[in-house]
């Protein structure tokens, strides 16, 4: 039955697990599909990681590869991105053991999108990430500006 409920009715099921496991009733827990519920939580968080590198790397190659379109709302797209990745990483620190990884992935994607959103050429960015994540995360960072 509880397979079943896992499979037709997803939150009377978590419902179910969350009233089970609070009880101590292990044994009538769906263990199995509450570990694969676990896996895929913690890969949602990793892709949120990577979903917000995208956007602040996406925003920061902008800034550098098009001075002339440099505004206040850009600079405003960029602060925030930096401070959601805080957040997100704070909430989630054990993510930082897979930071390199997420910041290459990410940066492939924000290549691709600065190349169709600017109309320039994806070799007028970098292959790999220009960026160390210190130096992306700095708020004195604006890349492409004098010091």
């Amino acid at each position: 039955m509880t397979g079943s409920l896992y499979e037709t009715d997803f939150y009377a099921w978590a419902t179910e697990q969350a009233a089970l496991l609070r009880a101590g009733k292990l044994s009538a827990a769906d263990v199995e599909h509450i570990a694969e519920e676990i896996e895929s939580m913690g890969r949602s968080e990793k892709r949120e990681l990577v979903s917000r590198l995208r956007v602040l790397l996406h925003h920061l190659l902008k800034w550098q590869h098009q001075p002339s379109r440099r505004g206040n709302s850009w600079r405003l797209s960029i602060a925030n991105a930096r401070d959601e990745l805080d957040t997100h990483l704070r909430d989630n620190p054990s993510l930082k053991a897979v930071l390199d990884q997420a910041v290459a992935d990410a940066y492939r994607l924000a290549r691709r999108d600065a190349a169709a959103e600017t109309g320039l050429t994806e070799a007028t960015f970098p292959s790999e990430c220009p960026y160390g994540f210190t130096q992306m995360m700095d708020e004195g960072f604006w890349p492409g500006e004098q010091s």
